[in-house]
């Protein structure tokens, strides 16, 4: 399309005479480079950062695969040529990824295993282990506790290893010493196997389930691991305990073995190719500054374009998918890193390194919210009037008495908004904004700004008229503040382009000197531009004011729009300005660090001055703040439906509405309940049947009919295996249980074949059971699938280490399986019937004894997450910022954080419901992952909503009596909304279809939009009368006493209903996502309309 760089004239056939398009040349604007705090003005694009070069995807790969790549091209020989070619290049490429981190942690563990397994190999190290069997738990160590980890998590593990031996010797120690006191001196052997059945395998094993729940920890899952396979070697294997005799010869050697793999593990780890937490965590950070930078950019750049390409684009998808993939890991390495610093006495560094996540995660709050703006201007774009409204805005032009009785000529193609005044024959007109486009010369520029000059004159001697459609109001509001808006997100995303740390492997903090300088002064020329262009906006709607108040309404909505976004983006900025503090905090003290660990007073309380630390940049020191905070969700939290409160009202209403029943009664009957409802906790549950279920299992050991079956069979691998396979929901159990039977086989058979080719000799099985190493720890280290791979390794160590061990003629009950001259196949299929049965118990157990069941878990908390966010929302954004005199937000502090963090619990237990079998079928996982999106999608809307409170540092008179007057209206809006929330909580959690008659949320708005219409009309018609005094608006006021007549006398300006527009938009983007969440359910359950018989079946 062509521009026009020049005011129209009446020689151009139209009248009016058109108006110059804003949005096809973007003038030139000031902007200011970061990294020098230099003003230049010229063109320059936002674009988004090149992947490769930003995340090192290749990881040090690319010179050896480029090299690999220019051979595999070059070949154009015969076929044996290229093959060796191929062999070549195959063979750089592995040496390529060996020399990478994941490389190098394959690499790591393989040597770890294979020190460790010399303690079954090597005679020294197994006669200092002793004569019993079952060495191999040394190299079963190093699998669990991997040296594929970093620093700090390798402190983390050999703490909670510390722990679950401690545990498992005390364990043994009491269990051993009853069955000596009860079945040897009391001679009561029944009583003595009974209370070690009972206390310490159903109670230790049931601590142990509750622990792993409780924590819901990996780290914490392998030590429970750990400590289950150290109780079952002493409890159920030996015949110390079944005897009654006491023997410590089981006891010291499975310490030893503890102690020696720990020791191995933690040596590797710390000693070849250490990897520090706090370098990977700087590593994220920048990983994630980078994707905040490109989704900012292309935001930006899509709110200017006025179209969704951008957003739609594959690098907005590639920059948001890095976010959300590096999120879990930058948590992760904060954790880790916490083990270092307090570790070696930096207590300070990772308050700071914590709070630039924090600050972090603010920003990712911000870009939703940025983004929801962005999608507010692109749904007021892509609206399109039906014939009727189209036809009753034509009446509205006519009979308006600014209309002159005249339709509009036609306008701009570059428009794509219709919201009143276009007629469907035009509508094709408006389908494509066009792109923005940088004026490349100056004249250009010069022509540009003359013209819009000439517009933005402001009298009533301006010779182009007022606004004729709503979307010319982004023409004018692009012209005017584009420029600056696109300088200040250049100057955003590229701080946070830049990294602020360095390169491997130190990662030193780098941040350049002139970003605070640079980010101030463009703050404040967005700023300043930004109040210029609404004070221009506002004052040329001013021109319209003849328009009927319908197409008024329009435009102001779409002013509301742009002045949303622009309150967002300047949110960002700050919000910037806070990031970039804590980072210069940062900095100085990693320049200036001292040593200190008050945290190993732990007898102090948390508040004492010694354990204080100084407070963080920007954190409030207001005790009204304090009392606001929300309780931050746990990390190892799984949602539980319905909460305390709602349960304990559900329990206590029948008693309280029986008054003339017996107190006493009523107290039992309470104290009861109440304890059944702690036991029926889900952590306590699932404690409990992992108990019941561990007795049970091991009850075969200790009667005689079929001890000698279960010692045959070796069911202490299958009990092994039941412990393992036992998890807190369904999914994941059938997860777990099918890598375990898979990973059984794999290393049986590589048991059978290894042993076979070697006949046991020591050298060949070391080499082979490296190659076996190698794989596993491939699978669990570079692909993830850690359960896998453990298994795998364990079956190969229970069945190749244990026959080396047979042979070398250690002290064990083993002539069932060779003795001192093994037979591996009887030995690989005792151990893989006693796996697969422990696998088919655990997940019997997990299914009929109090299932858990993930699916259950994720509808009741996307229920209970909807019921919470319809009552946040039932607070009213606006009338508590009447309340508090813009002192409190609708939002309380950290709220926000506990709301997305809860919808990621959520995700988790999605992806594990997914691997849940029922007869009714498989799980909506589709249907459950759109729901999932409108989820996050209405997080960003409530926090949109509360940057938009936030930014109000008074309310003006105007505002206040816009607030008073639609009071009622805004209530009704609340309460409707909280209405249409509990109704899908409500269908949700019971599984019942929706009804055709759900309260609209879009009527309720559009009641509001309705009083705002008539607050203007009256205002406009007492606005002239001089004979009556404006009174003075008292805060105390009830706001019932308010009349149409009193309000109307307030001095109004049209920026004063900017806040209720934006209030108004953010409220139309909740009813869309709302609307779209309804039509999910409804797919999922089906709906009721008045034709369906519920009662006459």
């Amino acid at each position: 399309m062509s521009s026009s760089t020049t005011s129209p004239t009446p020689s151009t056939g139209q009248w009016p005479p058109r108006r110059p398009s804003k949005r096809t040349k973007l003038r030139n604007g000031t902007f200011i480079i970061p990294a020098t705090g230099e003003r230049v003005r010229r063109n320059f694009t936002l674009r988004a950062y090149l992947p490769s070069a930003a995340f090192g995807a290749r990881d040090g790969q690319s010179d050896d695969l480029d090299d690999a790549s220019t051979l595999v091209d070059s070949s154009r020989g015969s076929r044996l040529y290229a093959t060796k070619q191929k062999i070549v290049a195959t063979l750089l490429s592995l040496r390529a990824w060996l020399n990478s981190p994941v490389g190098r942690g394959v690499l790591k563990c393989t040597l770890a295993y294979t020190l460790a397994s010399l303690a079954t190999f090597l005679s020294p190290i197994a006669d200092f282990l002793g004569k019993l069997d079952g060495k191999h738990v040394v190299a079963t160590i190093t699998v669990y506790f991997h040296p594929a980890r970093t620093a700090g998590s390798m402190i983390e593990a050999v703490l909670i290893a510390i722990v679950a031996v401690a545990y498992a010797e005390v364990v043994s120690i009491l269990s051993m010493c009853t069955s000596v006191v009860v079945g040897g001196s009391w001679e009561l052997l029944g009583l003595a196997h009974t209370l070690v059945l009972v206390v310490f395998i159903g109670g230790g094993f049931g601590f142990i389930g509750w622990v792993k729940q409780r924590m819901n920890n990996p780290l914490v899952n392998v030590g429970s691991t750990l400590a289950s396979l150290a109780i079952i070697g002493v409890v159920t294997k030996e015949t110390a305990v079944l005897t009654g005799v006491f023997s410590n010869q089981k006891i010291v050697q499975i310490l030893k073995m503890l102690i020696m793999g720990i020791t191995t593990t933690t040596a590797v780890n710390l000693l070849v190719c250490r990897v520090s937490a706090v370098s990977l965590l700087r590593q994220s950070m920048t990983k994630a500054s980078i994707s905040l930078g490109d989704m900012l950019a292309m935001i930006t750049k899509g709110f200017l374009s006025g179209s969704e390409d951008d957003l739609l684009d594959a690098e907005f998808a590639v920059a948001s998918g890095q976010y959300a993939a590096v999120y879990p890991t930058l948590t992760k390495n904060l954790r880790e890193a916490k083990f270092e610093r307090y570790f070696l006495g930096y207590e300070k560094l990772y308050k700071l390194d914590r709070a630039v996540v924090k600050s972090m995660e603010t920003l990712a709050q911000s870009i939703g919210a940025l983004r929801s703006a962005a999608n507010t201007q692109l749904a007021l774009l892509k609206e399109v009037a039906e014939p009727s409204s189209a036809a009753a805005s034509i009446m509205s032009g006519i009979m308006s008495p600014g209309g002159g009785g005249i339709l509009a000529s036609p306008v701009s193609p570059t428009l794509q908004r219709s919201l009143s005044g276009t007629v469907k024959a035009n509508r094709e007109r408006f389908l494509v904004l066009s792109a923005i486009d940088e004026a490349s010369e100056e004249s250009n520029e010069d022509a540009i700004a003359r013209s819009t000059e000439r517009r933005l004159s402001g009298g009533p001697s301006a010779h182009l008229p007022a606004f004729r459609h709503p979307s010319e109001i982004f023409e004018l509001f692009i012209a005017l503040l584009g420029p600056s808006m696109k300088s200040l997100a250049y100057t955003l995303s590229e701080v946070l382009r830049d990294p602020p740390f360095g390169t491997a492997p130190d990662y030193e903090i780098k941040i350049n000197e002139h970003f605070r300088h640079s980010l101030t002064d463009a703050l404040g020329l967005f700023n300043g531009a930004r109040a210029n262009a609404l004070q221009e906006l506002y004052k040329h709607l001013e021109f319209g004011r003849a328009k009927s108040e319908r197409i008024q309404a329009d435009f102001e909505e779409v002013a509301a729009a742009c002045g949303h976004f622009s309150f967002s983006l300047q949110a960002f900025g700050e919000e910037m300005q806070k990031y970039l503090d804590v980072l210069d905090d940062l900095r100085h003290a990693d320049e200036f660090r001292s040593r200190s660990w008050h945290w190993l007073r732990w007898w102090r309380p948390l508040d004492h001055p010694s354990r204080k630390s100084p407070a963080l940049p920007y954190e409030s020191s207001h005790s009204s703040e304090r009392e606001s905070l929300i309780k931050p969700i746990k990390k190892g939290a799984i949602p539980r439906g319905i909460p305390d409160a709602m349960l304990r009202r559900r329990d206590t209403y029948a008693w309280q509405d029986a008054p003339e029943s017996s107190k006493i009664v009523a107290r039992v009957s309470q104290k009861i309940l109440s304890l059944l409802r702690k036991l029926a906790r889900d952590e306590i549950r699932f404690g409990l049947k992992v108990g019941i279920g561990a007795a049970l299992w091991a009850m075969f050991a200790f009667l005689p009919q079929t001890r000698d079956t279960y010692q045959h069979w070796r069911g202490e691998w299958g009990l092994l295996s039941f412990m393992i396979v036992c998890s807190m929901t369904v999914g994941a159990s059938n997860t777990t249980g099918w890598a375990r039977f898979m990973g059984t086989i794999i290393g049986a058979g590589a048991s059978y074949f290894n042993w076979t080719i070697t006949q046991g000799n020591a050298i060949g099985l070391l080499f082979l059971g490296w190659l076996v190493a190698f794989w596993s720890f491939w699978m669990i280290v570079a692909q993830g699938k850690a359960p896998l791979g453990r298994i795998t390794l364990l079956a190969y160590n229970v069945s190749t280490l244990y026959a080396y061990s047979l042979s070398q003629k250690v002290d064990d009950d083993d002539d069932d399986e060779g003795g001192s001259n093994p037979i591996i196949g009887e030995i690989v299929r005792h151990r893989f019937f006693a796996v697969t049965a422990g696998i088919l118990w655990g997940l019997f157990v997990c299914r009929l004894i109090w299932p858990i069941s993930a699916r259950r878990k994720f509808k009741e908390g996307l229920s209970m997450l909807y019921l919470q966010m319809g009552l946040i929302w039932k607070r009213g954004p606006l009338a508590i910022l009447l309340r508090s005199d813009c002192s409190r937000s609708y939002l309380k502090t950290g709220e926000q954080a506990a709301l997305m963090k809860y919808a990621n619990r959520l995700d988790a237990l999605r992806a594990s419901a997914a691997n849940e079998f029922e007869l009714r079928g498989p799980f909506p996982s589709e249907r459950s992952a759109k729901l999932m999106k409108c989820t996050h999608r209405l997080l960003d809307a409530f926090h949109a909503m509360s940057l938009v409170t936030q930014r109000k540092g008074h309310l003006t008179e105007g505002e206040r009596a816009l607030l008073l007057f639609t009071a009622d209206e805004r209530a009704q809006l609340c309460d409707r909304i909280c209405h249409v929330f509990q109704v899908l909580a409500s269908s949700l959690m019971l599984e019942y279809p929706l009804t055709d008659a759900i309260p609209s949320v879009t009527s309720t708005r559009d009641r509001l939009l309705g009083k705002i219409f008539l607050f203007r009309k009256e205002h406009a018609l007492t606005e002239h009368d001089k004979n009556r005094l404006p009174p003075s608006i008292d805060e105390d006021e009830d706001e019932a006493a308010w009349s149409l007549g009193t309000l109307s006398s307030v001095t109004i300006e049209e920026k004063d209903y900017a806040l209720l527009y934006a209030y108004a938009l953010v409220t139309g983007q909740v009813a869309q996502e709302l609307e779209a969440v309804a039509k999910q359910v409804e797919e999922l359950f089906g709906k009721l309309d008045e034709e369906r018989a519920v009662l006459l079946q």
